[in-house]
């Protein structure tokens, strides 16, 4: 290459060619714009959960719990695992899968003698002290019926417990275990669940799979999750990792006071997807007082089934403000309600001076409530606000909801069509085809259903029986008819019924007049 075209290359590499001037100076302009804006807020956890952990970790326990039950016929032995191995229960519900198990009566070995009529299953959890004379708190399906517990602490020394009360509804139980003086123990106190912010962090303490001691941390998810477990759900949702065997374990505020006790987890695999749930402080706590002071849980009774008010529940009802309280659809006959004047159709928006938003907080707020006291229940009936006064009974265990004990009028032989069912009188005929239950006195029998309707959408069915129509008694077609024409004069968008279901239990049905 000639000299000076080597010169002319040379200094075209010492000079940078437009385009990268230009882009030079837009990236200075764009640097000076970056260092110029304030840096985007981080998400930041605490830096470290070790003195929290060191500060609590003596607290929590292990549970073992030990069942001698009936041994089950099986084609196929267990490996031989150490007693109380966290994947006993694994292999066991493996070979069920599998197959084994002849049900054809005990199993003989080869000599022809029948092996042990019975086994001992074992369950591992966790828990915690609450009270360093030993008060221990764990779940009530950690324990079961369990006739051997021991409790085992942090540095692996067993001590025997006993049983102080056990909550199934809520899923709690209070041990008791005798310290020694060598060894005494550390209690951890309940700290304010109802403080707790979805974001808070929180940090969790069991036994997973056996292994005693382990912590995992993160924040609350959501707070009142109702999973369907029972009459009371109002549940902490965490992703702090909860597997099997940390039920009953301690769910910890930064304060290292316990907000919540892990109860049950959302995972299609069986371990810990980041949902679990937690049954708050504020719910647990005088649950656990109760069973400390009277070994059984004292609550409040009222003596209503209730159930949700939609939006097209509320329209026919009248109710002002949209969809809200708890809409009676029974009541005990002798319960605490009907001595006060509730009745069928009402909807209760406060209990003593609480509102009540949906039928789901209405329980936990009657339960919580002391036995034998004199409360004011706000009622809506027929769209007019009532006040009855109300004195709260003991709830029993096998309560079940009566109904009225009304005179059975004679069935109308004529069969209707309206709101997409066709109807017929309760005769005896109608209650032998249909099996329909002694409780259900009067009303009228479904005997189809159109499956374009409304009311198939709301799953009513041949056999059911309506009660009531727009929360007035009926005892035959022709009052149905009367009833719902009566409604579309008075400029009502849909109907309530009041409907029997085949087991004899009744529910409000809204369905709308077209």
């Amino acid at each position: 290459m000639p000299a000076a075209r080597l010169a002319a290359n040379a200094d075209r590499a010492r000079r940078p060619s437009f385009a990268r001037r230009a882009a030079s100076a837009l990236t200075g302009v764009c640097l000076g714009v970056a260092v110029a804006l304030p840096l985007p807020a981080l998400a930041k956890g605490p830096e470290s959960l070790a003195d929290l952990a060191e500060k609590v970790t003596d607290a929590v326990v292990n549970i073992s719990a030990s069942t001698t039950v009936e041994a089950k016929s099986s084609g196929r032995s267990l490996p031989q695992l150490p007693q109380g191995t966290p994947f006993e229960d694994l292999f066991e519900e493996f070979f069920k899968r599998r197959g084994g198990g002849n049900n054809q009566g005990s199993p003989k070995s080869e000599d022809d003698s029948p092996r042990s009529p019975s086994r001992k299953s074992n369950s591992l959890g966790s828990g915690f002290i609450i009270d360093a004379s030993g008060i221990v708190v764990t779940n009530n399906h950690v324990i079961g019926d369990a006739n051997d517990i021991q409790v085992i602490l942090s540095d692996g020394v067993k001590l025997k417990a006993e049983i102080v009360g056990k909550d199934p509804k809520l899923d709690l139980a209070v041990l008791r275990v005798k310290p020694t003086a060598e060894r005494p123990l550390k209690s951890v106190p309940f700290g304010d669940s109802d403080k707790m912010r979805p974001g808070d962090w929180v940090m969790a303490i069991g036994n997973p799979f056996g292994l005693g001691g382990s912590v995992s941390a993160g924040i609350v998810s959501a707070r009142g999750r109702n999973i369907d477990s029972g009459p009371y759900d109002n549940y902490i949702q965490t992703d702090a990792a909860i597997n099997k065997g940390n039920s009953g374990g301690p769910l910890f505020n930064m304060d290292g006071e316990v907000i919540g006790i892990n109860t049950a987890i959302l995972s299609p695999s069986g371990g810990s997807v980041g949902i679990g749930f937690a049954v708050p402080s504020g719910t647990a706590s005088p649950v656990v007082e109760q069973l400390r002071q009277f070994g059984e849980v004292r609550r409040g009774w009222l003596g209503v089934r209730i159930q949700n008010v939609d939006d097209a529940t509320a329209e026919a009802l009248g109710l002002k403000g949209g969809a809200k309280g708890a809409l009676v659809a029974g009541i005990d006959e002798k319960g605490p309600a009907k001595t006060a004047g509730l009745e069928v159709g009402d909807v209760i928006v406060k209990f003593n001076g609480v509102p009540v938003k949906s039928s789901s907080e209405l329980p936990r707020i009657v339960a919580a409530t002391p036995v034998g006291k004199t409360v004011d229940v706000q009622v809506v009936r027929k769209g007019e606000e009532q006040t009855k006064s109300v004195l709260l009974g003991r709830l029993e265990d096998g309560e079940k909801v009566q109904t009225a004990n009304a005179k059975q009028p004679e069935p109308e032989s004529v069969n209707r069509q309206i709101l997409g069912l066709n109807l017929t009188g309760l005769s005896d005929e109608a209650r032998k085809r249909y099996n329909i239950k002694e409780t259900v006195k009067s009303g009228v029998v479904v005997t189809k259903v159109d499956p374009n309707s409304t009311a198939a959408d709301k799953r009513i069915q041949p056999g059911e029986v309506i009660v009531e129509v727009g929360q007035e008694a009926v005892s035959s077609p022709t009052d149905v008819t009367k009833r719902v024409e009566a409604l579309k004069k008075d400029g009502r968008k849909s109907v309530l019924l009041l409907v029997a279901s085949l087991s004899g239990d009744v529910r409000f049905v809204a369905i709308g007049l077209d």
